[in-house]
C-alpha cells in the first residue's frame, strides 16, 4: 500500500546527478524541500549554496548535467560522489553515465523501479537504512 505520493521525475535529478526524489529534505513532511532544480526559495540552503550547481562553467554551458563538462568528473563532483558512495551505497558519478548512455527518461524509469520499497511500495529514502514509511532494511546499492 503506497503511502507517500512521490514519483522521481526528471525535474528532480540535479546536474550532479543527485536524484533529489530519493533525498529525506524532499521526502519529509514538513518544511519539505522541492528539489535542486526547483525556483522555489524553499529549498534548502545547501541546495540554495551548492558549489556544483552554482557552478559557472555549467551555466555557461547552459547544460543540464555535469558530464557535459570539459573537466568532467571535477574534483568537487568527485568527491561528492566518494561521500555518496561510501556513506549511503549511490553514486552521483554512476548516475550521470547512466543518464548520458541511456538517456534521461531511461534513468528515471530505472530509478522509479530502484527505489521503491519492495515492501510498501513508497520511495526508499537514500539517507536513511531503512524505510521511512514501514521500516523495511533496504540494500545499500538499491
Amino acid at each position: 500500500m503506497r503511502i507517500g505520493t512521490n514519483m522521481i521525475t526528471s525535474s528532480l535529478i540535479a546536474p550532479c546527478g543527485m536524484n533529489c526524489g530519493l533525498c529525506i529534505a524532499y521526502l519529509r513532511s514538513e518544511k519539505k524541500c522541492p528539489g535542486c532544480n526547483s525556483l522555489s526559495e524553499s529549498k534548502s540552503l545547501h541546495c540554495i549554496q551548492c558549489s556544483i550547481k552554482n557552478c559557472s562553467t555549467l551555466k555557461e554551458s547552459k547544460s543540464k548535467y555535469c558530464f557535459s563538462c570539459g573537466r568532467y568528473p571535477c574534483q568537487r563532483l568527485r568527491d561528492l560522489d566518494k561521500r555518496y558512495r561510501t556513506k549511503y551505497g549511490m553514486s552521483m558519478i554512476e548516475n550521470l553515465n547512466n543518464i548520458k548512455s541511456g538517456g534521461i527518461r531511461k534513468f528515471v524509469r530505472d530509478e522509479n523501479i530502484r527505489w521503491t520499497c519492495p515492501n510498501c511500495q513508497n520511495t526508499i529514502c537514500v539517507h536513511r537504512e531503512d524505510c521511512i514509511y514501514c521500516g523495511t532494511k533496504r540494500n545499500k546499492g538499491t
